[in-house]
């Protein structure tokens, strides 16, 4: 175990320090909308400097490095309690070598741990696979935007939200009014649907790391997909909260079948430094 603990320790540094390419030409493509000589333009020039910088220095793109959320799919055989002793012994080593901020604080007795480790942290959600390999996916989910996310029953008297997808969209839309500049957009959205208050917070994360360019496999859902981007694009909230027209560069939906009588919609927002990256071993 101790070369895949090495290989978790690298695979928090590269997400720490590197932005996926599919954000980053999101985030350049987001520079070319904006209005020449804006506080929209401004700040995506700032923020694109700041993930070239990062890059060539292997410092952390962001001060808050946030939570870390893995989502690991582990053979048939594999114990999945000594990979969970390896990813917080990667978790204590990456802490003191990358360095990460830490940010595992006890809710009883306000002390840090001061390695990202504690009760329930990081996160850990194990998939048994049927393939040979185990997939770990992980994603450094920063407070900011995390506090900016919403959970609805549907229907919502507030919104006129029924349970369908023009209630999903009322959702989201609610969502990021809410937030306006909060979290550090330009936002992407994780959108998670099913029938119990658990299972829809962790698909809506799950939502976030999917590549910016894949497509909704269901169709009804793509559209909307499709839709909620430009609808949110044209709020006018911009990078930062400052103003423009790059709110968001990307919507994800994932839906669960639920119980007759619950329809929960989760809305998880993930600022721009979406860190996120996969170790196949």
């Amino acid at each position: 175990m101790l070369k895949l603990r090495d290989g978790v320790v690298e695979l928090y540094k590269k997400v720490a320090t590197s932005l996926p390419p599919d954000i980053e030409a999101a985030m350049r493509s987001a520079l070319l909308q904006e209005a020449a000589g804006s506080s929209a333009q401004s700040s995506l020039s700032i923020i694109l400097e700041n993930i070239k910088t990062a890059r060539e220095t292997g410092r952390p793109l962001c001060q808050d490095t946030g939570i870390p959320v893995f989502f690991i799919k582990i053979p048939v055989g594999l114990s999945q309690l000594a990979l969970k002793h390896t990813i917080l012994d990667a978790t204590r080593i990456a802490t003191e070598k990358i360095p990460l901020r830490a940010n595992a604080v006890d809710i009883i007795t306000e002390k840090n741990s001061g390695d990202n480790t504690g009760a329930g942290f990081p996160v850990i959600y194990f998939e048994e696979s049927q393939t040979s390999a185990l997939t770990i996916e992980l994603m450094l989910k920063g407070a900011g935007s995390e506090n900016a996310g919403q959970i609805y029953k549907l229907p919502d008297e507030s919104l006129n939200a029924q349970r369908d997808i023009e209630g999903i969209r009322k959702c989201v839309l609610d969502t990021v009014q809410k937030a306006q500049g909060k979290g550090c957009p330009p936002y992407i959205i994780g959108v998670g649907v099913g029938g119990a208050k658990d299972q829809v917070t962790r698909l809506s994360k799950e939502q976030l790391i999917r590549k910016l360019t894949d497509t909704n496999k269901i169709d009804e859902l793509a559209l909307l997909e499709k839709r909620l981007l430009s609808e949110i694009n044209n709020l006018g909230i911009g990078p930062m909260g400052l103003g423009g027209a790059s709110t968001a560069i990307g919507v994800k939906i994932g839906a669960n079948h639920r119980h007759p009588a619950s329809y929960f919609v989760d809305v998880s927002l993930s600022c721009w430094a979406n860190r996120r990256g996969r170790l196949i071993w």
